[in-house]
């Protein structure tokens, strides 16, 4: 998989929310949506990761 920028913004975006939210400012609250949405984003790229590894793909 080449470098995906668009995916990076998007883990970028959930590390940020989850900040915010431990930094406890009152516009932040969706730090429980960031690490859901950053663990969504890893599972696709460690399932991409390993299906060419195992040559499915």
């Amino acid at each position: 998989m080449n470098f995906r920028l668009d995916i990076n913004g998007l883990r970028f975006l959930a590390v940020t929310m989850v900040v915010l939210f431990h930094f406890k400012f009152e516009f932040a609250y969706g730090g429980f949506a960031g690490v859901d949405i950053f663990f969504v984003i890893s599972g696709f790229l460690m399932n991409d990761i390993c299906q060419k590894q195992t040559g499915k793909k």
